[in-house]
């Protein structure tokens, strides 16, 4: 397809409650990843990341830790001690020293659903979390029973509500998992989660299969469908930087709504191969460089985000969304998609794979 610049293109929609987009009257977050010491920033650097954050999006509280992982040196802070943090839930903080440090864990972080509800893990700029390329970083499933049932409906309960800010996760890795597979980073069931000024550098899922997904981070049964929140966070940002997965190179969910302001996906690869259903003598996968979107009745907002150079075997280059009942919708504002390679199946706009009734609007945005 012939790249295309579009500016102002409408298409009819109703605005979903669960798009969570009221931008305009809200204050800026502020980013203490601005200039980081090792790889790209945390955020969107480039002109068009000038939208509000919702009150609803912003930094959490914490001013009064539940736990303060380390005592003031980098020995200290451990992935023992991280972990158990995490066990004991409540407002986590760090106190490794002035200078930036990296936690290796020697095995996933688990969150525990009575330990709430309100679960904070904030590294003020300095910390960044490894899985060592062995194993996902962290975990969370409202209907695990191991990780404590809180409800008769944990598919659709409103704890914890988790909120990753401030923090780098680097080389995780979830092929090893199965029962609760992709999301190399982060995997997430039910309650509520926001991502606020992070980084996902080089983190993977499984290399092929047609519904695994979610290079960093994979999002199922948010609370009454209101939008998981990503602000100021970059996937990738540079060569070599980049997430993969058999599908979202970068996330990945399943009737989930999303609301993402002022980030920045690059360099993102969904590396399976046949689609979804996969073709006959595939193994499946491939679509959505950087964005994969499955399910039904759910919105994909985007706000002064850029997604570029996120490559696919399959289709959506940049974002595959696909609602399975043709509820859903996308609206972009502010953004540029561009530079997006392979795949197919652009009814639309290029780079954006969809059904041709799912309703988008495009506002003030470059799509190329």
């Amino acid at each position: 397809m012939h790249p295309k610049r579009f500016r102002r293109g409408l298409a009819p929609t109703v605005l979903s409650l669960a798009a969570g987009f009221a931008l305009a009257c809200a204050s800026d977050v502020p980013n203490p990843l601005t200039h980081p010491k090792d790889g790209p920033p945390a955020g969107n650097p480039n002109a068009e990341a000038t939208c509000g954050i919702p009150a609803e999006a912003g930094l959490a509280d914490v001013s009064r830790p539940t736990t303060i992982v380390g005592t003031g040196t980098p020995a200290s802070c451990t992935s023992a001690a991280f972990i158990d943090a995490v066990a004991r839930g409540g407002v986590i903080t760090f106190d490794c020293g002035p200078e930036p440090v990296t936690l290796t864990l020697d095995r996933t972080a688990k969150i525990f659903n009575d330990k709430g509800p309100e679960i904070v893990i904030d590294g003020k700029g300095l910390v960044t979390l490894s899985g060592a390329g062995k194993h996902r970083i962290l975990y969370m499933n409202t209907c695990d029973r191991a990780q404590v049932w809180t409800t008769s409906h944990c598919q659709n309960q409103d704890h914890p509500r988790l909120t990753l800010q401030n923090l780098t996760f680097v080389n995780a890795s979830s092929k090893s998992e199965t029962e609760f597979d992709g999301g190399g980073a982060v995997w997430v069931r039910g309650g509520r989660v926001k991502v606020i000024n992070s980084r996902f550098f080089n983190n993977v899922c499984a290399d092929v299969g047609p519904d695994v997904g979610g290079g960093a981070l994979r999002v199922f049964s948010q609370y009454e469908g209101r939008p998981v929140y990503v602000v100021n966070t970059t996937f990738g940002g540079k060569q070599g930087l980049g997430g993969a997965c058999s599908n979202g190179g970068g996330i990945s969910s399943i009737g989930v709504s999303w609301t993402i302001i002022n980030s920045l996906f690059s360099h993102n690869r969904a590396i399976g191969n046949g689609a979804n259903p996969a073709r006959e003598g595939t193994p499946g996968g491939g679509s959505g460089g950087a964005i994969y979107n499955d399910g039904n009745t759910m919105t994909l907002s985007l706000c002064g985000t850029r997604i570029e150079h996120n490559e696919v075997n399959a289709h959506g280059s940049a974002i595959f969304f696909v609602s399975n009942d043709h509820s859903g919708d996308i609206r972009i504002d502010r953004s540029v998609i561009r530079n997006n390679t392979g795949g197919s199946w652009y009814a639309t706009y290029p780079q954006i794979s969809n059904h041709a009734d799912t309703p988008i609007v495009v506002t003030d945005s470059t799509i190329e």
